[in-house]
């Protein structure tokens, strides 16, 4: 009997390397610049990152929409990226469709990771290790979506495969 293999509901998926976790965070432009120079971000009220390369499009609505003109991926030591989603209080994890180039909800959750107070601290002060502008990227990519080119399109998609998080973080943030 043929079975079929279905994605988990919640998964968080990143693209990453042996040391680092890329997230996307969406910021007016004066932001962004001041983060692009300093390579770091200043400390207020809540900060969302997107794991999602197409969660941060939508949420930013490819950088249309005010205050998230910008989309930055910033890439996060795995330390401090594994030490946001085990600590529940500073950090706020929220799940939200996964969606497709166009935005459509697919049929499985992917992760928004809030911080504040002290997780937000770290994060500023010793998680990142490179902040780069990807604006210029999502653009093109919605460009391509408007003259029926999803063939170019899916090709600037960063790869994003699922992360694998030790059980007990994966119960602690609803991951299945």
């Amino acid at each position: 009997m043929f079975e079929e293999k279905r994605v988990p509901d919640r998964q968080v998926r990143a693209a990453r390397t042996d040391t680092t976790v890329r997230v996307y965070q969406a910021c007016p432009p004066s932001v962004a610049d001041t983060a692009l120079e300093k390579q770091t971000f200043e400390r207020t009220g809540t900060t969302w990152l997107d794991p999602s390369f197409r969660a941060a499009a939508y949420h930013s609505g490819n950088g249309s929409k005010p205050g998230r003109e910008r989309i930055l991926a910033v890439d996060l030591s795995r330390d401090g990226f594994e030490w946001a989603l085990a600590h529940p209080g500073p950090v706020l994890i929220q799940w939200d469709a996964e969606r497709d180039l166009d935005h459509t909800p697919l049929n499985f959750q992917a992760v928004r990771i809030g911080l504040t107070g002290e997780a937000l601290d770290h994060y500023v002060t010793g998680w990142i290790t490179d902040v780069t502008d990807v604006t210029s990227v999502m653009r093109d990519i919605s460009g391509l979506l408007a003259t029926d080119q999803l063939h170019k399109a899916v090709k600037l998609v960063p790869h994003e495969p699922p992360y694998e998080l030790p059980a007990d973080v994966a119960k602690a943030i609803g991951a299945s």
